[in-house]
């Protein structure tokens, strides 16, 4: 065997005879890819190290050599120098054969009691979970954003929209404070799916627990767990922790989809409701005039990433038996790619509103032009002429269509035009029949 077949099989002991394929190699290889739980991988060995010695498992000089060399293969990766490697497959052993460099042999007893099923399952509900944080932070910051445009725009007159038809004027601040709740939805979901997340797997092995008499509280404790996971099987194939982080970030992303659009809508001159800063616009190469939203247009883009992500996972998992299928090894990819898509969509929906500008007179005009307070006449009917309601639609249709063949608001008609319609309406009606800034 040449000393290169040697080194890949290093981790599979003396069962293989010849190193893999190099295209199984790239296909069973996941360095690429999970690396980025580098940290966390780190963090799970050195509580398990912890553990093992705390149970006589291995030696206090073993624990200090262990804990040491985790400490140096930190800064070297913090530093940039230390070397992935694609014959290693994984994170988890690029790290100990590492650690193995720096420590020789007591490298080899950190995975006493231990398998890369709970492992990987360990530093993937680590990385999740510093994964909410940091985004229940950003769409905290973007709420602030929204809550201070509600405040400065509560009496910003608009229409209001249903069927994206003109509906009943309303103010700009309670249209942008509907997206606020919308995040303050988000971010509980988040916060919910935290609570699942954080369970423990360390201490299930490959799937049937480890005869050592290890301490499954103590490394939950040590790593921020409230509990160790109760069953060993669910413990390394459990990915429900993931679909939920995606289900969360697509519907996240939704919701800044839904938003996006009507920031593309309004920023048309057809509306001119608002006006991007240059910062978030971009030009065309061919149109001088042009200032284009495409920020907001990749915004709404980017919702197809994040339910794609979300169904790539749900299909990966759809029939696997118990317990850990090398399928799962697809299951960091979509979640990390849906984290960065969702940062960036919340990093750039702040960043779009933050600088915006609003045109309140010309959402006035327009409020005032599609006969949006219709709804109040028909209220006014009911209120003061105790006419039922459907009879006050029908006489309020009526005046409506009057207005529309006049090519006049509601509030320019004659009295006498709307008498016509219902004798006993007073001027009092005018009180209604204009949007009040």
């Amino acid at each position: 065997m040449s000393t290169n077949e040697k080194k890949s099989n290093t981790m599979w002991g003396g069962r293989f005879e010849t190193s893999p394929d190099l295209i199984m190699q790239q296909i069973n290889a996941s360095i690429g890819v999970d690396q980025r739980m580098w940290k966390q991988d780190i963090e799970g060995s050195k509580a398990h190290c912890k553990m093992l010695a705390k149970q006589k498992i291995i030696t206090e000089a073993d624990r200090e050599a262990i804990l040491g060399g985790l400490e140096q293969i930190e800064n070297e990766i913090e530093s940039g120098k230390f070397e992935f490697k694609v014959e290693l497959e994984d994170i988890h052993m690029n790290i100990e054969s590492r650690l193995k460099d720096i420590v020789g042999e007591a490298a080899g007893r950190l995975h006493t009691a231990r398998s890369r099923n709970d492992q990987v399952a360990t530093d993937f509900r680590l990385w999740v979970r510093d994964a909410i944080n940091i985004l229940i932070a950003k769409i905290e910051s973007l709420q602030d954003t929204l809550e201070s445009l509600t405040k400065d725009h509560d009496k910003s007159i608009m229409p209001g929209f249903t069927h994206l038809q003109a509906a009943q004027p309303i103010t700009l601040g309670r249209h942008l404070d509907a997206y606020n709740q919308m995040l303050s939805r988000d971010k509980s979901r988040f916060e919910d799916c935290a609570v699942r997340v954080n369970e423990c797997p360390l201490g299930a092995a490959a799937l049937a627990g480890t005869p050592f008499p290890i301490d499954r509280e103590f490394t939950a404790d040590q790593l921020g767990f409230d509990r160790p996971m109760p069953n060993t099987l669910d413990a390394v194939s459990a990915r429900d922790f993931a679909n939920e982080f995606l289900f969360c970030a697509a519907q996240c992303g939704l919701h800044l989809s839904r938003l996006a659009e009507e920031i593309i809508i309004w920023a048309t001159p057809q509306f001119g409701f608002i006006k991007l800063s240059d910062q978030w616009s971009t030009g065309s190469s061919i149109m001088p005039q042009k200032k284009n939203p495409d920020a907001a247009e990749l915004i709404r883009g980017k919702t197809g990433r994040l339910n794609g992500n979300l169904i790539q996972m749900l299909t990966v998992m759809k029939a696997l038996p118990l317990a850990y299928n090398k399928d799962m090894q697809e299951d960091k990819e979509s979640t990390f790619d849906s984290f960065d898509t969702l940062i960036l969509g919340l990093e750039a929906m702040n960043g779009m509103l933050a600088t915006a500008t609003f045109n309140k007179d010309v959402m006035l005009e327009a409020a005032e032009d599609g006969f949006t307070t219709a709804t109040a006449l028909a209220d006014w009917l009911v209120m003061h002429l105790n006419m039922p309601f459907r009879n006050a639609h029908h006489v309020t249709g009526r005046i409506v269509k009057m207005a529309e063949d006049k090519g006049c608001k509601l509030h320019e008609l004659e009295l006498v035009d709307m008498q016509s319609a219902e004798a006993a309406i007073t001027d009092e009606i005018y009180k209604v029949l204009r949007v009040q800034k």
